[in-house]
């Protein structure tokens, strides 16, 4: 029986879904952690100004904030725009051809000599103004 191509989708992103559930993931995480410093930094700072607030509780801030972006990360994976984005984003990373470890230690090659090389251009520079500034300064 022939399958209806328009209605299966792509053998590329079905193998890729498990790309877009990692990433956000680690959004979550991420969001989470950024969440419970958020939660932890405005509690001390109430508990500084309020005396009637009590201190800041770890387990409380690790619980308002990972639930919080647990919250967001659901709502995120629902929404169907987003959901679309982060998908077309991971297709498009999956075309994408990586270098091979010769041609990656070539580029580090290149972009250590060429550091070096701009470094000891500006400290020429450096040398050189701050030689400039020093003449103009002690002569009069």
């Amino acid at each position: 029986m022939a399958e209806n191509k328009e209605t299966s989708a792509p053998a590329t992103t079905i193998g890729l879904a498990k790309y877009v559930h990692f990433v956000y993931f680690v959004g979550t995480v991420v969001v989470g952690w950024l969440f419970v410093k958020i939660t932890e930094t405005v509690w001390t700072s109430l508990n500084l100004a309020i005396t009637a607030v009590p201190p800041p509780s770890n387990f409380i801030e690790v619980v308002v904030g990972g639930t919080s972006a647990a919250i967001l990360g659901v709502y995120l994976w629902r929404h169907p725009k987003v959901n679309s984005l982060v998908m077309e984003i991971v297709v498009e990373l999956s075309k994408v051809s990586w270098p091979n470890r010769k041609e990656l230690s070539a580029s580090t090659v290149v972009v250590i000599v060429l550091s070096i090389i701009a470094a000891i251009i500006l400290g020429l520079f450096d040398f050189f103004w701050s030689w400039v500034t020093d003449l103009i300064y002690h002569t009069r």
